[in-house]
């Protein structure tokens, strides 16, 4: 009797102890249903990359996106396999970088349609031109080095913003800044718009561009524009850590009617115009940003660790990004 009892034991334990597979799709809100199909499902379109950061959907039809440790940009035609877009494009020095995420980061497109593109390596803003050489915006404010350039978005009037964390260099006490901003280029010049906050990093308008938001830490900041185009009156819009879970958003899109998608602990997480959760896509690993494209608008791609993953949405991004 006891030989049965142990066979079936062996026989019923896998279906015991066997996990659900996590879905694709954890819905808090029924308001989510607006903007993702609960049965949508998450393709990994690439993968055994490095870090990768930064995803920019291009008109001609094709994505790019960075990767920090491979210190290349990537272009991904739909249904193809990533080739090198870029190379050194983050770190152009010889030497050994003393940081280990010293690639590019995001990218931007101006008001000609050129990219600009953060160097986090380097320490710097360049402009890509069309044959691909590489023109310094700016390394340094007021003579003094940036930190590292992480992400960068354009204004309606097509001034560009971009956050100044410390991950550029070894040691935050290695900074000749002495703090990490968001800066603005307008006109030729470089601006300090908001000084001395966390780990500033993803950054985002809200589509009438009343709003700036910007990642610190765990929570997304929210700031008024003024009509100066100054920010000011900072509010906490949304923590991560109120949901109990660990990591911190990194970068983030807003959709057409305001919604933020963004990253964090193994997710993207749906946030409504109000601040709040609507819902989760879970991807299997940390995702550090997204944007959304495709033929149509509606596909939204996730860079994510060491893979690049894509989800079909009822939603499309918003024209501030």
């Amino acid at each position: 009797m006891s030989y049965l009892i142990e066979l079936v034991g062996v026989l019923l334990a896998p279906a015991l102890f066997a996990q659900t597979p996590t879905p694709t799709i954890t819905k808090v809100d029924p308001a989510l249903d607006a903007l993702l199909d609960p049965n949508a499902t998450l393709e990994k379109v690439a993968g055994d990359l490095g870090f990768l950061e930064g995803p920019l959907w291009m008109q001609e039809g094709h994505l790019l996106f960075s990767d920090l440790f491979k210190n290349t940009v990537w272009k991904l035609v739909p249904g193809g396999k990533p080739e090198a877009f870029l190379t050194k494009a983050g770190w152009t020095s010889d030497e050994p970088p003393k940081v280990t995420h010293f690639g590019p980061n995001a990218m931007v497109l101006d008001k000609q349609g050129r990219i600009v593109l953060c160097q986090q390596g380097n320490r710097q803003v360049v402009r890509v031109e069309k044959d691909k050489t590489l023109t310094l915006l700016f390394d340094k404010f007021e003579g003094k080095r940036l930190n590292g350039p992480n992400d960068i978005i354009k204004g309606k009037d097509g001034s560009i913003y971009f956050s100044d964390p410390p991950y550029g260099i070894a040691r935050r006490t290695d900074s000749e800044l002495g703090f990490c901003g968001i800066y603005r280029i307008k006109d030729g010049k470089l601006d300090l718009m908001i000084k001395e906050m966390g780990v500033p990093n993803g950054l985002a308008f809200s589509p009438d561009e009343k709003y700036l938001f910007v990642a610190d830490g765990s929570a997304i900041k929210r700031f008024d524009v003024q009509k100066d185009g100054t920010f000011a009156n900072v509010s906490v819009f949304f923590d991560l850590a109120s949901l109990g879970r660990r990591g911190s958003p990194d970068g983030f899109r807003v959709d057409a009617k305001g919604n933020i998608f963004t990253s964090g602990a193994r997710g993207i997480y749906v946030i409504s115009p109000e601040g709040k959760h609507l819902g989760t896509i879970n991807v299997p690993e940390n995702p550090a940003n997204c944007t959304f494209g495709g033929k149509d608008g509606h596909t939204l791609y996730i860079t994510a660790q060491t893979g690049l993953y894509a989800i079909q949405t009822k939603t499309t991004g918003s024209a501030a990004k």
